[in-house]
Parts: C-alpha cells; sequence; structure tokens
C-alpha cells in the first residue's frame, strides 16, 4: 500500500477559496493521504462548506476550535494529529497540481533527502496568472533560509517518519520559517523541485507581500526565536530585505 501523506490545512474564514483547495487534494493522483482541516474561529460559511465536504471523503478530518488561536498554534494542532510518513501543508486559498504528492515522494526515493520542496506557480485572486513563477533553488540549507525563505508552505514536503514531527514556533509571523529551520539545524540541505507544482494565490493585502510591515517580525524572528546577535541580525536582515524586493518585483 502506498504511504499515508498527513496534509495540515488552516482555515479562518476561507469561503471563497476552500472548496477549490480540498478538490486539488481530491484530483491528487497519490490518494493514500488524510487532510487535517483546523478551523480558526471562521464567522463566514467555511465550517459549513468543510464539514458537509467532510461527510463525503473519510479521508478529510475537520478540527473547528472554538475560538481564533492564530496560524501557528491552528498548524500544530494539525501536526500533532498528524498520523502519515509524510507531512505537507497546504493553506486554504492554495492548490496542489495533480501529481504533486506523487512528484515529492519519487523525489524523497530517488535523492534519500528526506525534506523537499517546489516551484509554484502565482496568481492574483482571481487565479489569474499576472505574476511570474516562483523557480525555487535546487538546494537550500540553514543560513539560506535566513536570507530569504524559498520554502513556501504550499510545497514543503517532509518525511516525518525519518526526520520526525517538530512543531512550528508559536509567533505571528514567520511561523513556517522557523520550522524549516529546525530541521535545517539537523540536517545538510532541503532538495527544491525545480518544475511547478502548485499555484500560490497572492492576495491583494497579502501582509507576506508588504515588505515593509513584515520588517518588525522578522527581525524579532532574528532576534528572539534564531537568537542571533546584533550584527548577524543586520546581515541577515539586509539580505531577506533585498532578496524580498526581487522576489516581489513582478
Amino acid at each position: 500500500m502506498k504511504a499515508l501523506v498527513s496534509i495540515i490545512t488552516p482555515t479562518f474564514n476561507s469561503e471563497k477559496y476552500i472548496s477549490e483547495t480540498i478538490k486539488s487534494v481530491q484530483n491528487q493522483t497519490h490518494e493514500n493521504w488524510e487532510m487535517i482541516i483546523v478551523d480558526d474561529g471562521s464567522s463566514d460559511n467555511t465550517r459549513k462548506i468543510v464539514a458537509d465536504i467532510a461527510n463525503q471523503d473519510s479521508r478529510i478530518q475537520f478540527y473547528p476550535q472554538a475560538q481564533n488561536v492564530g496560524p501557528a498554534k491552528a498548524r500544530n494542532i494539525g501536526i500533532d494529529k498528524a498520523k502519515g510518513k509524510y507531512m505537507t501543508f497546504l493553506d486554504a486559498d492554495d492548490i496542489w497540481f495533480p501529481h504533486f504528492i506523487e512528484n515529492s515522494i519519487r523525489t524523497i526515493s530517488e535523492t534519500n533527502i528526506h525534506f523537499v520542496f517546489s516551484s509554484y506557480r502565482r496568481t492574483n485572486e482571481d487565479l489569474e496568472f499576472v505574476y511570474s513563477d516562483f523557480i525555487v533553488p535546487k538546494k537550500v540549507n540553514y543560513t539560506d533560509i535566513l536570507k530569504t525563505n524559498s520554502i513556501s508552505c504550499l510545497t514543503a514536503f517532509i518525511d516525518i517518519e525519518v526526520l520526525g514531527k517538530k512543531n512550528m514556533p508559536e509567533i505571528f509571523k514567520r511561523q513556517d520559517m522557523g520550522l524549516w529551520l529546525k530541521y535545517l539545524k539537523e540536517i545538510p540541505f532541503a532538495y527544491g523541485i525545480q518544475e511547478t507544482q502548485a499555484i500560490y494565490r497572492i492576495r491583494e493585502n497579502s501582509l507576506s507581500r508588504n515588505k515593509s510591515k513584515l520588517l518588525k517580525y522578522q527581525w524579532q524572528f532574528y532576534r528572539e526565536v534564531e537568537n542571533l546577535n546584533l550584527f548577524q541580525s543586520i546581515y541577515y536582515m539586509t539580505q531577506w530585505m533585498y532578496r524580498g524586493f526581487i522576489k516581489y518585483r513582478n
């Protein structure tokens, strides 16, 4: 039997996109998966949409939270419940291409690298391809990620049977980056799949796109999560600002 893949999806007022996201999982050529959806206190129709779909597909597990706990906590609830050999993440407005899981597992098997990630296409909210594709580097190590986080949540794919489960730091922003760095402290590098495997929907008011608003969170991350000294923090902050401008200039 093919290996079980645990997919962790936090939702918050995602009624406009969640059906498409779930459908992209149901369309995977690798069919042995569990999709762990943790709703973070939605006030729109998200809960009913997810519950209705979950009632029709036993592979979907739904965990609505009574109140908003934040994306890091929501993802950690999913991580704690994951039972698969592999763990991956998919936000409630993003989409996988049908061979994403299959290609990720094959790459791990061929490279013997147990943490892989992929390139992806970038669209606006209406799935129009108005931005260039983001092509990831062939490999990244710990210091590479400190300079710029080229591992997106929607394509990170980790063999937790080999590398073990780790939780995201429960901070307001950069929690995914914090998780990747936990793994990269223990392995030489993560392997990047050059072929696009997913669609990342860029929302109009996305905080990740607005680097000026992210400055304080990035600085706090270097100083308080990774415990870098002042000079290291200044160096990596400068790198992050420059590379972020390049990443989102078109």
